[in-house]
């Protein structure tokens, strides 16, 4: 039975696109095929149009994506009308496949442009890894802007119920397609779309990618989604969780990397136990420069300052600074957008754990969050702690907002140290100066914030942060003072992951051009975009002075050292590449002479130091461990069977 108008509104929105009964468009199956044809395409431009103004935030550059012959916006709209096509042939109705590719592909490209509102890169697929550390943050989003929350939830719910509602109404309204017309579409778009599938390797070069304009920027994510288009910059990051070996590796070629000349044997070290804090987005707000505090939110910190850390991230990602700290491998050497701790740690690795306990250390990691965030709860096994404190068995703690307090922290910390007997090493992660910061998340804010240049809701997020970071120079000053009264020597580090996520404070203050860091800049701006305090300190050598400006990656090389101890590769390696490079960063290396080398990983040569540096962590992450005996002899033993 043929409906001769249309009954629902389903009706008439398909309507407009000429989805009607294909008896309706005359007796001509070619005609018919034109026509659906033309408006698979139509449908196709919409969704990456639509792709790329979520993506971004705005129209800006995406007209001009859409239409120069020098970007791959046409042929992005070509993929999309194959994949339309071709699901419309498995689904047997002409135009339907919209209501299933459509959300898979603009819901990303949502999600991308606002991540981008708080950190500094657009969506990769690792991200999708960690959909559950999101839910859990949800209530801080919610307490934050809780109108927004209710908003975006009611939409979400609205949005679901009316994809399900055009799913079962337009079964009526999309036109069947007989054999014929499902045939002519498999037959186009199937062999089309596996040949662009071969073209998607960014590692393999690609003549006819090249013609087309595609042209994947692995190095720089953020001109790889402007260039290509957030949908198939996507897809470039696809394959980047299989990690291919540097040019050269070997066996004899690790075998020629230099290691230490004394045996780590030989040096027994200190005793002296170690307390590692990475402190959640500690920052110094004092250099916010026009804006004013009625007293310093840090003294303790600015005091027992030795350097500052080079955090590769901003805003968020702690567990990639934390990746680099705890191992001394580097981020850098690995893809962009990568997460070591969600894609690549399927294996013991070495860590500061491993090394303190093969010198008879008891290890502990402290984190008074949910053990599967981050995927922790497996990472320190695998790194090789003893034990792994965190919110399933520890006691409750005082809560600041929805976090536990770093002062209720500290105090456990304290306890676990008294009741050792032997030498410790300890890392911990706070979580009280977490993001976003809502007004009321303390009692009252002690620390006075004058911000003329601010607007209010501002200068309420600052005042809101600097008193955690005032909380975390006292929670850090109840542990030296501490330190102090033992007897054993105690080495205490405490550094910041990242810049907070301070939004409009960042522009409106005039110390960032953007509310996210940039990536890829001058050694002064990034430095001024992603530093933050650096304190190593003993309770019987005091303050390390003059560390630098230094990679979270630099970190087992100082603790190690500081702990009386050598060894092949924290003081070996590392140490040799501390004394020529203060960072190591993916888009510059900065060295001792303040001098950096930008894009170095793309220069026809590296440093010796550098390629050595990366072969030996790839062949301990990746390969064959032909270094773990001579490198990490700790390791080693570690892996060897039981008899």
């Amino acid at each position: 039975m043929v409906q001769s108008s249309p009954k629902s509104l389903v009706a008439n929105i398909f309507s407009a696109f000429g989805a009607t009964r294909e008896r309706e468009l005359g007796s001509s199956w070619i005609a018919q095929l034109i026509v659906q044809w033309i408006n698979t395409a139509l449908i196709a431009a919409a969704i990456v149009l639509l792709s790329e103004i979520l993506a971004r935030g705005s129209m800006i550059d995406v007209v001009e994506y859409m239409t120069s012959t020098s970007r791959p916006g046409l042929i992005a709209v070509g993929v999309i009308f194959l994949i339309l096509a071709f699901t419309d042939a498995i689904i047997g109705k002409a135009y339907q496949s919209v209501l299933f590719v459509g959300p898979l592909l603009l819901l990303p490209a949502f999600f991308s442009g606002q991540k981008q509102l708080f950190l500094s890169d657009p969506l990769f697929p690792s991200d999708l890894l960690f959909g559950r550390q999101i839910m859990e943050l949800l209530p801080a989003m919610v307490a934050a802007e809780p109108m927004k929350a209710v908003g975006l939830a009611v939409a979400s719910l609205a949005f679901i119920v009316a994809l399900f509602a055009l799913i079962w109404k337009s079964r009526k309204v999309f036109p069947r397609l007989n054999l014929v017309g499902r045939g002519m579409r498999l037959a186009l778009s199937f062999p089309l779309l596996a040949g662009f599938i071969s073209l998607m390797d960014p590692m393999a070069f690609s003549a006819v990618r090249d013609r087309l304009n595609i042209v994947p920027m692995m190095w720089d994510q953020k001109e790889n989604y402007r260039h290509n288009g957030f949908l198939m910059a996507f897809a470039f990051n696809v394959p980047m969780a299989r990690i291919s070996a540097p040019d050269g590796y070997s066996q004899p070629a690790i075998t020629d990397i230099p290691s230490d000349r004394v045996p780590a044997s030989f040096y027994s070290g200190r005793q002296a136990d170690v307390i590692v804090v990475m402190s959640e987005s500690l920052w110094d707000p004092t250099r916010l420069t026009s804006v004013r505090y009625s007293e310093d939110p840090m003294p303790t910190i600015r005091a027992a300052t030795s350097g500052n850390m080079f955090s590769p991230e901003f805003g968020g990602m702690t567990a990639n600074v934390e990746f680099e700290a705890l191992t001394g491998f580097s981020n850098a050497f690995l893809p962009y957008g990568s997460i070591p701790y969600q894609q690549y740690i399927r294996r013991p690795l070495p860590s500061l754990a491993t090394f303190f306990e093969s010198k008879g250390y008891v290890t502990k990691a402290f984190h008074p969050f949910q053990s599967w965030f981050w995927n922790r709860q497996n990472v320190y096994q695998a790194l090789g702690f003893q034990q792994f404190r965190s919110e399933e068995n520890m006691p409750t703690m005082d809560k600041r907002g929805i976090f536990a307090s770093d002062d209720a922290l500290t105090r456990y910390i304290i306890k676990e140290a008294d009741n050792t007997e032997a030498p410790f090493f300890f890392f911990a992660v706070t979580l009280q100066g977490h993001g976003p910061y809502e007004e009321h998340r303390y009692a009252k804010n002690t620390v006075e914030v004058d911000a003329p240049t601010l607007s209010d809701a501002p200068t309420k997020t600052l005042a809101t942060y600097t008193q955690g970071v005032k909380e975390a120079d006292q929670s850090l000053k109840m542990l030296m003072d501490w330190a102090k009264k033992r007897r054993r020597e105690t080495i205490i580090v405490m550094f910041g992951d990242h810049l907070p996520p301070l939004g409009e404070v960042y522009t409106q203050s005039g110390y960032m051009p953007n509310v996210v860091a940039t990536r890829k800049a001058s050694v002064p701006t990034m430095k001024r975009e992603h530093e933050t305090p650096l304190v190593v300190w003993s309770s019987k050598r005091g303050v390390q002075k003059d560390i630098g400006s230094v990679s979270p990656s630099q970190l087992p090389h100082v603790v190690v050292r500081l702990a009386g101890y050598r060894h092949p590769y924290y003081t070996g390696v590392l140490g040799r590449v501390a004394e020529r490079y203060t960072v190591v960063d993916r888009h510059q290396l900065i060295g001792r002479n303040a001098k950096s080398q930008a894009d170095w990983s793309l220069a026809g040569t590296v440093d010796p130091l550098i390629r050595d540096y990366r072969m030996l962590q790839h062949d301990v992450m990746f390969g064959e461990g032909y270094g773990l005996p001579r490198f990490f002899p700790e390791q080693a033993l570690r892996l060897q069977p039981n008899s």
